[in-house]
């Protein structure tokens, strides 16, 4: 029985050479996987989160329905936050670069997009008052001074702390990204 689907010798067609879905460059991306420290603290809230669901549903078994709803609506807070928490960083697009905190997004179009580089400076461990020596992928915006604006990313927060070759790979793709579509 052959498999043609497993094969790497069968010819392609024009008409089903449809582009794959990373390919759309006006999809906004993240250029680098979420780091353990986020997924397991965004894991953690989601398990308290069930945790507040089921004391909900007991609450609303055994009391007044609408202190049932008050833990519900708790519940629904908490996984708010715990996508939210998962939403965070830098994201990019052909549109512009997109940084995504835990309650503000700022989007740069590329056209505003002076430098971005990498430099060693003290950096927020885990976004803690506390700094430690590390890199920090700096967005340079025209006619703006850079102190305004936070890091893009840090090779301490919850995406990289203790990968740093994974904290190089995305800086090199978000800087390959500003020179590609960076209007000089």
């Amino acid at each position: 029985m052959p498999l043609p689907f497993l094969t790497a010798d069968r010819a392609f067609d024009t008409a089903d050479d449809v582009p794959l879905p990373h390919d759309d460059r006006d999809r906004w991306r993240r250029p680098y996987r979420p780091g353990p420290w986020r997924v397991g603290a965004a894991a953690i809230l989601l398990l308290l989160a069930s945790f507040v669901l089921f004391a909900a549903v007991i609450i609303a078994a055994t009391a007044s329905v609408s202190s049932a709803g008050v833990v519900f609506a708790l519940a629904l807070v908490v996984i708010v936050w715990a996508l939210r928490l998962l939403r965070m960083g830098t994201w990019v697009s052909a549109h512009g670069l997109r940084q995504v905190s835990l309650f503000s997004t700022r989007t740069t179009p590329w056209a505003q997009v002076a430098t971005v580089r990498t430099v060693q400076q003290p950096v927020r461990w885990l976004g803690l008052p506390r700094t430690v020596q590390g890199q920090a992928l700096l967005l340079a915006r025209r006619g703006r001074s850079a102190e305004t604006l936070p890091p893009l990313l840090t090779s301490h927060n919850a995406d990289f702390l203790g990968r740093d070759p994974a904290f190089d790979r995305a800086a090199d793709s978000v800087e390959v990204w500003a020179d590609e579509y960076r209007q000089d």
